[in-house]
């Protein structure tokens, strides 16, 4: 890898961040390493820029290539500023998750339409901050249309062994120990479907940063409401070897399914674009804007104070 052009010119506009396994889908080449240096400093790993028949897309190694970074220091800000730089506006995560509910059983998928915040606000998630201030829409926190694409796929592998809860409510709690019992039971309460540690801000930030975002989740256990077997990371990294073919073969059915022409708008995500020039430029007025948070929001949107 190490041998890879360190630039790339051609267009990507499709990333996919999780773990370093996904970064070996069926039919793609490695083509280039990039490791951009944003404002707030380097993505977690290097962007590797995988290439199949004329489709180039972006993976990123969220905790990094040897899983260097817990939950709270992940460079959320760097890994998501990296990729829009770069051109990527369409992203696919992909997270393990613990499952708050019976029939959401360990190797079953999921496909969150909600999120509740359980994270300790340790973690920066904005890219609007030190004297320009904004305040983007967060009310349906993935994005609908990238979730119907994952739904007609997952849909196609139902004989294959591939389930797919196609809704539900993620909690993003702040790790990294697991949740207490009490916890568990609080949040299955809340009618929380499943429960990870990495969501947020990621989702946050894509969001500020007018890119389509779904974050598909995988459980590999039941937290610990579900018996008095408590969750570990053994019980983890099992369910996530046995069931890494679908994983991949899901995420590959994705990507290739929004490559199609018919889905050029939502990987430019067209239907964000604007959202953060009209939350950021209405609210701190030219005279109280701070010029170094000015050049961090040029970096994402280069020419923004002058449109």
């Amino acid at each position: 890898m190490s041998e890879l052009p360190t630039t790339f010119d051609k267009p990507v506009t499709i990333a996919v961040i999780g773990g370093t396994g996904l970064g070996q889908l069926e039919g793609y080449e490695p083509v280039a390493l990039l490791n951009p240096t944003t404002p707030w400093g380097e993505a977690a790993s290097p962007i590797h820029i995988l290439s199949h028949n004329g489709t180039n897309i972006a993976f990123l190694a969220r905790h990094g290539v040897h899983h260097q970074f817990a939950p709270h220091e992940v460079p959320n800000r760097a890994n998501i500023a990296a990729l829009r730089s770069i051109g990527v506006r369409c992203i696919v995560a992909f997270s393990a998750v613990g499952s708050l509910q019976e029939e959401i059983k360990p190797m079953d998928f999921v496909l969150p339409d909600q999120v509740i915040d359980r994270t300790k606000g340790i973690r920066p998630f904005t890219f609007f901050e030190g004297g320009v201030v904004g305040h983007v829409g967060f009310s349906d926190p993935f994005d609908s249309k990238l979730a119907d694409v994952v739904k007609t796929c997952a849909a196609s592998m139902e004989g294959d062994g591939v389930v797919l809860h196609d809704k539900g409510t993620l909690i993003c709690m702040e790790g990294p120990q697991f949740s207490t019992r009490a916890e568990s039971h609080m949040y299955r309460s809340w009618g929380g479907s499943v429960i990870n540690m990495s969501a947020l801000p990621e989702a946050k930030l894509a969001r500020e940063a007018e890119m389509s975002y779904q974050v598909i989740c995988m459980a590999t256990d039941y937290d610990c409401w579900h018996s008095f077997e408590p969750v570990n990371v053994e019980m983890v990294i099992k369910y996530m070897q046995s069931n890494s073919k679908n994983a991949k073969r899901l995420v590959g059915a994705v990507i290739e399914r929004l490559s199609q022409p018919e889905h050029a708008d939502l990987i430019a995500a067209k239907h964000w674009e604007g959202g953060s020039q009209g939350a950021v430029k209405f609210m701190t007025k030219p005279a109280g804007r701070n010029p170094e948070a000015m050049k961090k929001v040029e970096y994402l949107f280069p020419g923004f104070w002058e449109a």
